[in-house]
């Protein structure tokens, strides 16, 4: 699918004139699949947790965020995909916009697909999420080590809306961080909290 198709529904939500948010212009992705996890203030505070499939970032909103103990499993809601430089965003969406609040990058980095056939082999990443369940290795700055999402609702035949869980995979890697307190957690581009941000914007 074309993607300018794929970003229909991310660019009919938001005012450009309006947001800061990047309209998205097929961005390369760089030295292999880019991962981000954004915290946003909106009417709930959540994470955004985004996979780059392709030439968009695949998107779930977790309440809770990632967790380091695979005994967690976090909830995870689908979104509409994303632009490549949504990765970089960070900052102040004005009130009365779609997803109006403040957003922080909490982590960022690289991420290797894992997913494979019943024969062992190589699966394509993208089928993986189709069908439902996916594999991989997360390489940030906070985040490390191997994470599954699996879809356990399809949101079909009226039984509720699409859901997964992201959760850590048993002896897939250690990782030293957790989600951490979101309205004390620190950016991993600026170093900055929410408040920080919002303080800076404010003062622009």
């Amino acid at each position: 699918m074309a993607e300018r198709d794929r970003l229909r529904d991310y660019r009919g939500k938001r005012d450009f004139e309006r947001t800061g948010e990047p309209r998205g212009r097929g961005a390369s992705g760089g030295d292999g699949p880019r991962f981000v996890v954004q915290i946003h203030d909106a009417s709930t505070m959540h994470f955004d947790f985004r996979l780059q499939v392709d030439d968009v970032l695949k998107s779930w909103s977790v309440p809770k965020g990632p967790s380091a103990d695979p005994k967690d499993k976090r909830l995870a809601v689908p979104t509409e995909d994303h632009p490549l430089e949504y990765e970089e965003f960070e900052g102040v969406i004005p009130r009365g916009e779609y997803g109006g609040g403040t957003v922080i990058v909490w982590d960022h980095g690289t991420y290797e697909p894992l997913s494979h056939d019943r024969a062992g082999r190589p699966f394509d990443f993208a089928q993986s999420l189709e069908r439902g369940h996916a594999t991989f290795r997360l390489s940030g700055s906070k985040l490390h080590g191997e994470y599954a999402l699996t879809r356990f609702r399809s949101g079909r035949d009226g039984d509720g809306e699409e859901a997964w869980l992201l959760v850590k995979r048993t002896g897939g890697g250690a990782s030293a961080h957790g989600a951490p307190d979101p309205r004390r957690a620190r950016s991993a581009k600026s170093g900055r909290t929410l408040a920080q941000v919002a303080s800076d914007a404010a003062g622009e």
